[in-house]
């Protein structure tokens, strides 16, 4: 993938963290819970009375969202320049490092920060330090 630095607009980059920290926000007041996506996801996994349709209203308004945004200006074009295979190696990484790490970025540095939890900072530091590594190995010594 690939940004466009050059059309990079502060603006709706401020508002869009904006959102996500209102939202993340009034997810934990109004509903105590955290708005952790690995955590919603995987508790449709294990079935609880009563914990379901949040659940799939919360990971369907992640679809539909970009989907109402569209209508009013253009989608970004998406570009990815990996194979299917390495985008399916990653993904499983993710979810492998998202299972040790008890929490994925939404869950540890949108809202894990925002409470000052310690392990929230210890497991954001990782992993965006793990991204910077492989970026660099992958960048500058693989290819």
């Amino acid at each position: 993938m690939r940004i466009d630095w050059i059309s990079f607009t502060p603006g709706p980059a401020l508002a869009g963290g904006l959102l996500i920290g209102v939202a993340a926000a009034l997810f934990v007041l109004f509903n105590g819970r955290i708005a952790g996506i690995s955590g919603i996801l995987g508790g449709l996994l294990r079935l609880t009375k009563g914990d379901i349709a949040w659940r799939v209203a919360f990971l369907v308004g992640l679809a539909v969202a970009p989907l109402i945004y569209s209508l009013a200006a253009p989608l970004p074009d998406i570009r990815i320049d990996a194979s299917p295979i390495t985008l399916v190696a990653a993904g499983l990484l993710v979810g492998i490092g998202t299972r040790y790490g008890s929490g994925c970025t939404s869950g540890h540095g949108v809202c894990g920060l925002s409470r000052r939890s310690p392990r929230s900072l210890v497991a954001t530091a990782s992993f965006m330090l793990a991204g910077f590594v492989t970026v660099f190995l992958i960048r500058h010594v693989v290819g």
